[in-house]
């Protein structure tokens, strides 16, 4: 293990976790598993908006401009509370995980500070984007919102640098402890970078566009089949299908790659306990004692995806130190996790491929209320699969904190009732969504009591009678 020797891991693991060990990892996950899904509606959900906006303006299509507004005003809501709960995270990095930013902060600080710049970008041309609706002309206004999904990307693209870097960190020199020398462009742009930033925006383009297709398949289903509803499921169910096979491609290389450079958390994916060949793909199951308890066997199968061939050899968990060894528990979470993305992100091809199908034989959405079921529920199965990816980024790297260097339990503080931080901090996250929902409802209500009136300047204001647009029956 490159950075700190095995003998002492060992001494280091002698000792008791902390107490706010387990607190600490439980409140990272809340907050982590909550931000995670905004993070596609700032990356992904403002570029379906732009598409509906230039398709307006191209088209003189009305409206297109209506759902382009809308969302827009949606898009403002969930910047704000993203805001929120990306600031609590970076709170939490420095009062958690006290060593981590101690020693490493350094090196692992700049993809954060880069971060900071796209936000402070993203939030002016938001507030430009949004005032800017029958204030500006046209096509300016369209540019103005570009540099929201352009910050967006990049935002996200600096964040998945920093937990691509703890995966495979590397740009830096250390010496008795400290760090002495950074180069900060082996830091953002490390072994991991390429494969998780591609695959994590893919997966936001993913998220976006089922979750949106979603809600206007389900207004379909209760019987609002209006021009309004059928644009507003084709444009990012489009985007969505598209960036699916693209996804299953990528995850793949992805998934290859972690082979040959994280082999232990490859191990621990494949549930995997011993060293060899013809190592078969495990579906489903749980790991116990050393061994895969039942699942579905496909022979040969993990060798076959890993190196294309059935003698290729993986490395399995016997490999690992026994000190530094994921517990079962673990092993399990991480193995099922993997099992249920991949299994969406099939079911969620085989959904763009039936959408494909019928487009491309009528130029249409496909009719069936089975189709309109299944895209309805795609959105709910696409942030189920967002989830799960994090959870094999983050608890397969287990027990390290940065990979070969830190550990977890001794990046932990060691101060304080965590429990009763987690506890406020679950307590105003609920306040949060519970509160977003409210403001998403109070919206959808507006729109649908003004029927096909255009909106406000902004999400909340009074509504002005001497703006108007083409009737019909929105959600």
């Amino acid at each position: 293990m490159p950075g700190l020797s095995l003998v002492t891991v060992g001494a280091s693991l002698v000792l008791a976790d902390p107490a706010q060990l387990l607190p600490a990892r439980e409140q990272m996950a809340f907050t982590l598993g909550f931000h995670i899904i905004l993070v596609p509606f700032g990356v992904a959900f403002t570029f379906l908006m732009l598409i509906a906006n230039a398709r307006g303006i191209r088209r003189n299509d009305e409206t297109a401009l209506l759902l382009a507004r809308r969302w827009s005003q949606v898009a403002a809501v969930l910047f704000a509370v993203g805001a929120v709960s990306g600031t609590m995270l970076s709170f939490e990095l420095g009062l958690l995980w006290p060593r981590l930013m101690g020693n490493y902060g350094a090196a692992f600080g700049i993809p954060f500070a880069i971060e900071g710049l796209f936000f402070f970008l993203e939030a002016i041309f938001v507030a430009i984007y949004v005032y800017g609706w029958q204030r500006m002309r046209p096509w300016p206004h369209f540019w103005t919102g570009v540099p929201v999904v352009l910050s967006g990307v990049g935002g996200t693209l600096s964040v998945v640098a920093a937990n691509a870097w703890m995966n495979q960190p590397g740009g830096f020199t250390m010496r008795d402890g400290k760090i002495v020398e950074v180069r900060p462009l082996e830091v953002i742009f490390n072994d991991a970078f390429w494969y998780e930033a591609i695959h994590m925006l893919l997966a936001a383009y993913m998220v976006a566009g089922f979750v949106v297709a979603g809600v206007y398949a389900a207004g379909m289903l209760r019987g609002r089949r209006d021009r309004y509803h059928r644009l507003g499921l084709a444009i990012p169910l489009t985007v969505a299908a598209l960036a699916t096979p693209l996804q299953i491609f990528v995850g793949d290389v992805a998934a290859r790659e972690v082979y040959r450079n994280e082999p232990a958390k490859f191990a621990t994916i494949e549930a995997l306990p011993t060293t060899g060949t013809h190592v078969p793909e495990v579906l489903g199951g749980y790991y116990a004692n050393g061994e895969v308890h039942g699942g579905l066997k496909v022979p040969s199968g993990a060798s076959l995806l890993s190196g294309y061939s059935p003698s290729t050899r993986i490395q399995g968990l016997d490999a690992i130190p026994a000190e530094v060894r994921p517990p079962d528990r673990l092993v399990t979470i991480v193995h099922l996790s993997f099992d249920v993305m991949v299994g969406i992100g099939s079911a969620l091809l085989a959904l763009s491929a039936w959408y494909a199908l019928a487009w491309w034989r009528r130029r249409d959405l496909p009719r069936s209320r089975w189709f309109l079921r299944a895209t309805t529920i795609s959105g709910l199965l696409a942030v189920v699969a967002l989830e799960a990816g994090w959870v094999v980024t983050e608890v397969g790297r287990q027990p390290w904190t940065v990979v070969g260097h830190l550990l977890t339990r001794d990046a932990v503080t060691t101060s304080g009732n965590l429990w009763l931080f987690f506890a406020a901090t679950v307590a105003l996250y609920a306040a949060v969504g519970a509160t977003t929902v409210y403001v998403l409802r109070l919206l959808r209500r507006r729109w649908r009591d003004q029927g096909g009136a255009t909106e406000t300047d902004v999400p909340y204001g009074p509504p002005r009678a001497s703006e108007s647009a083409p009737a019909g029956d929105q959600a």
